[in-house]
């Protein structure tokens, strides 16, 4: 599954516990009729996957719903859910050179000296 919008917020990383289990939540606006806030978190090394975003960017991220089962001391039984992510990726074209096409060298823009205008015609017939 996947959800796509634009990076409202990129939450810090947390460490829970001694063995070290690392989260880190990410808030995506969908840009739809009436947008949703969809929170998404990441874990252990996949945490690191949004070490090069920012708030506002527009993203694709790539989810899994997690639920669970907890029965309370009570002996009630309650369930959760979580949407959890493992890729994103950007939506925006950067602003690079790589998409635009070569630039001739600037002699092709100097003008032409040895020209001989009796030999121009400009009349297309």
């Amino acid at each position: 599954m996947e959800v796509q919008g634009r990076i409202k917020m990129i939450g810090e990383t947390k460490t829970f516990g001694n063995n070290g289990f690392r989260k880190r939540e990410l808030v995506v606006t969908t840009e739809e009729q009436y947008p949703q806030h969809i929170l998404v978190e990441f874990v252990q090394d996949k945490c690191d996957l949004l070490n090069n975003y920012a708030d506002g960017q527009m993203v694709k991220v790539s989810i899994n719903l997690r639920g669970r089962e907890w029965v309370n001391p009570q002996g009630e039984t309650k369930y959760f859910n979580s949407v959890q992510g493992w890729r994103i990726e950007n939506l925006q074209q950067e602003n690079t050179t790589e998409n635009m096409p070569p630039v001739p060298p600037m002699e092709a823009f100097e003008p032409a000296d040895n020209i001989n205008e009796e030999d121009h015609d400009d009349l297309p017939f």
